[in-house]
C-alpha cells in the first residue's frame, strides 16, 4: 500500500469495527508499556493492555479507551483488535 509517509490504522472490537483511518502516528497501550508506530516500522504483533490508544491525524491527536486486545504492524498498516 503507497501511503505516502502515514499509517493506515484499523480499529476493531468483536461488535463492531471502529475506525480505517490514515493517520501520521499511533501509540498504542502494550502491556509493558507505551509504545509508538511510525511509518516504515518494523513488523510485529504486540498485547495490549488497559490504556489509551493514541493516533495522530495532522495535528490533531484522537484518543480511545481500551481495557485489552493485540496489534499488529505490517506494511505500513496497524491492524488493532480490542475489548473497550
Amino acid at each position: 500500500m503507497d501511503n505516502k509517509g502515514g499509517i493506515y490504522l484499523t480499529i476493531s472490537s468483536p461488535e463492531a469495527h471502529l475506525l480505517g483511518q490514515m493517520v501520521n502516528a499511533v501509540t498504542l497501550p502494550g502491556i509493558t508499556g507505551k509504545f509508538c508506530v511510525l511509518h516504515d516500522h518494523a513488523p510485529l504483533i504486540a498485547a495490549l493492555g488497559d490504556g489509551d490508544i493514541e493516533y495522530k491525524v495532522g495535528e490533531e491527536t484522537q484518543t480511545l479507551h481500551v481495557k485489552s486486545g493485540f496489534a499488529e504492524v505490517s506494511d505500513n498498516t496497524v491492524s488493532v483488535c480490542v475489548e473497550i
